[in-house]
């Protein structure tokens, strides 16, 4: 099995992403060699004897800024791991992503661009936030996954990584999941689902979905089905 899809993953906190990344679906895809998943911690490519990644910022102003040199000398060497042999150019091979709370809003659409990739640079901003320099020179593109502020982009990180792995053949076990669940084009979500137990606290499973008749079955989900 070749592989798909490989994640680097740029962070000061690499240990955030043991627990999520070695669970579940995720697991068992590298496991496979659909995907694989890289951590880099970038205070190594600090030049600072105290591997510092931050200074204050210019201007003035609360907090400390994260500094452009390190993400430079760390994308640099991925895209340069990357490339060697490679014959296809790094415009084609490589995207890098700055996650930030100013970014553009990351959609379905992204998902499905993004897994087009064979490798997704992702980088997680910290402190008060990452000097502009990085979002103009350094990454190809800055993403956020709401309008609401984190303490990092870890978790954007991770919820990236998630969603692009599961468009990876191979990656889910029933691949149909995919045709019916929400967002698989714009504006459309999917309609409600239902398990055992058929009655519980006088709360009960729709009738039509217990008939046995595939095709009332089929017209109700795409009744209940929506477009924003």
């Amino acid at each position: 099995m070749s592989l798909r899809i490989h994640f680097h993953l740029v962070t000061i906190f690499p240990e955030i992403f043991a627990s999520y990344f070695s669970s579940s679906i995720l697991k068992r895809a590298q496991a496979a060699g659909h995907i694989a998943i890289s951590t880099y911690d970038l205070r190594d490519w600090s030049r600072d004897k105290h591997r510092k990644v931050d200074d204050s910022p210019y201007g003035g102003g609360a907090g400390m800024v994260m500094k452009v040199e390190p993400f430079d000398r760390c994308v640099a060497a991925i895209k340069k791991k990357i490339t060697r042999g490679s014959q296809k150019s790094p415009q084609r091979l490589v995207r890098v992503i700055l996650l930030s709370a100013k970014g553009k809003r990351y959609t379905q659409r992204d998902v499905k661009r993004l897994s087009g990739y064979q490798h997704l640079v992702l980088l997680s901003g910290r402190y008060e936030g990452v000097d502009e320099r990085v979002a103009k020179y350094v990454a190809d593109e800055e993403l956020s996954i709401g309008d609401f502020v984190l303490t990092g982009g870890e978790v954007p990180t991770m919820a990236i990584v998630d969603s692009v792995a599961r468009l990876v053949p191979g990656v889910l076990q029933n691949a149909e999941s995919l045709q019916r669940e929400s967002h698989r084009e714009y504006g459309f979500l999917e309609h409600p689902q239902y398990t055992k137990p058929e009655v519980y606290q006088k709360w009960k499973v729709p009738k039509v979905l217990l008939s046995g008749d595939h095709a009332k079955v089929e017209e109700w989900r795409q009744q209940k089905s929506k477009t924003e």
